[in-house]
């Protein structure tokens, strides 16, 4: 599956950004989804992630009651609603893709990753 974001851009804090990722193929169902982000200089670090049916939704601790993870999958894309945005959400913005994995928190367990967006979020 190839994996496309979308949505990024330069905000400033307190604003909010809508990112999209749009999958290709006819088995988007059929894929955990998750987004991560990287900072300069810093590990890749997990965002969110949602079920195959949406049903379920993870979200980190730094970004919880602010971000939010949805997905169509009639139009085979995943989003990331991120709301009340701070300077330190500036990161690049991934997507990623698998069809099983334990731990959705973990980077290392996905198997199809998207280029990524920039997020620049100043004070």
């Amino acid at each position: 599956v190839q994996l496309v974001e979308s949505g990024g851009g330069l905000v400033q804090a307190g604003d909010s950004l809508r990112l999209s990722c749009a999958a290709s193929g006819r088995t988007f169902s059929s894929y955990v989804m998750g987004w991560f982000r990287q900072a300069p200089g810093k590990e890749r670090e997990f965002v969110a992630a949602i079920s195959r049916s949406g049903g379920s939704t993870y979200v980190a601790d730094s970004v919880k009651g602010r971000f939010t993870i949805s997905r169509d999958n009639a139009k085979n894309t995943v989003y990331l609603q991120m709301n009340s945005l701070k300077p330190e959400d500036t990161a690049v913005y991934y997507c990623a893709a698998v069809i099983n994995i334990a731990v959705v928190a973990t980077a290392r367990g996905y198997d199809y990753w998207g280029q990524g967006t920039l997020v620049t979020v100043s004070s």
